[in-house]
């Protein structure tokens, strides 16, 4: 029964080639991806993925994004005279009515997207692969510096620090289990660094940061290579969107920086692993210098402390109101992770001389 819906919702877009199976592929969190195998040696395979539309709620504004950004991609590779351009780009497969998703009749939304053969992507965090995703990550900015479509937020205000430090306080002033005094000093922890934290709102509000068209989601598994090392393209684009480009370089570092997962209870062993945020930063550099004004670049380092004080702030505000945002193992869960993340960012904080020092070398 399964074989045949996906078959029926396969039908939908203008495909090549008959299809032999769909089967699982990945592990990703947010939405159901399958390999479509066709029958036809000459024949692509492709990636058909349901689109979690709880998470995505505009589904025909996510569309959008995708489509400009990987043709705009495609238009600078083959003015370049890139080679293989399709495998360095993704390629979304439309439908009969000029469509790339299709909204099946159960209310689910689908797309399809040109699989890419013979590559692959890594999990391993080791400076070799953060150079490389530095250097894509920043890359793919400056391919959409000049992008001329509109782009709009496929989740709005996502690193908003502001809204961020307005939700803990609604969450202490609210207080609906009692929790706030026992996580009193994070409180006041963070209620130090907040003014300082939030400056990237009040930066563009004056006109002196702009706003990018950024990956926003950049992970060593968001980037794919091809059988001898070399780095293809970036991956997972739901969500691309206009933001700072702090999103891109501190999102990466706050996860691969980090020299335990952020769930981790053992707080004295949390560090800041500078061989990753060198590697990144190198790479990231090398692709992003000749666009980043000196406002952006200065700020790196709070970049690279911006985001594991959001997430501590996330995860406390989520502790606070009960845990009813993020998914928790234990009652302390997200306690235990807040701890994590605040050591982290004390510990990034700890290397801000060394960080500003390696951008300006890297100028």
């Amino acid at each position: 029964m399964q074989q045949e819906k996906f078959n029926n919702i396969v039908s939908r877009f203008l495909t090549e080639g008959t299809v032999e199976s769909v089967e699982p592929l990945g592990n990703g969190l947010i939405n159901d991806t399958y390999r479509v195998t066709t029958t036809e040696p000459d024949a692509p395979d492709y990636v058909l993925q349901r689109i979690n539309n709880a998470i995505f709620t505009d589904v025909d504004l996510l569309q959008h994004n995708i489509e400009a950004v990987t043709s705009h991609i495609r238009r600078k590779l083959e003015a370049a005279g890139t080679a293989d351009i399709d495998r360095r780009v993704l390629r979304f497969v439309p439908t009969g009515e000029g469509k790339t998703y299709f909204k099946d009749a159960d209310g689910t939304y689908w797309r399809l997207s040109v699989f890419i053969p013979r590559a692959h992507t890594y999990e391993t965090v080791n400076p070799q692969y953060s150079y490389d995703a530095g250097k894509a990550f920043g890359q793919f900015e400056a391919m959409l510096v000049d992008i001329p479509d509109k782009l709009g937020e496929t989740i709005p205000d996502f690193h908003n620090m502001e809204l961020r430090m307005r939700q803990l306080r609604e969450a202490v002033a609210a207080d609906p289990l009692g929790r706030a005094a026992e996580v009193q000093e994070y409180i006041d922890g963070i209620e130090r660094h907040a003014e300082r934290m939030c400056k990237a709102e009040r930066m563009f509000r004056e006109g002196t940061l702009p706003k990018r068209i950024c990956h926003c989601d950049t992970k060593v598994n968001n980037l794919m290579y091809d059988e001898d090392g070399t780095a293809l393209c970036v991956i997972d684009l739901d969500t691309t969107m206009p933001s700072f480009v702090f999103s891109d370089f501190g999102d990466f570092l706050r996860t691969a920086g980090s020299t335990l997962p952020e769930d981790d209870p053992d707080t004295e062993r949390v560090d800041f692993r500078m061989d990753i945020f060198r590697a990144f930063a190198r790479g990231y550099m090398e692709s992003a210098r000749a666009f980043l004004t000196p406002v952006e670049t200065e700020n790196l380092p709070y970049a690279a402390e911006l985001f594991p004080f959001m997430q501590c702030v996330r995860f406390l505000a989520d502790y606070i109101n009960g845990d009813t945002y993020y998914k928790i193992k234990y009652p302390e869960h997200n306690l235990v992770r807040t701890r994590n993340q605040y050591r982290l960012f004390e510990r990034v904080c700890s290397y801000e001389k060394e960080m500003a020092e390696f951008i300006e070398s890297c100028k």
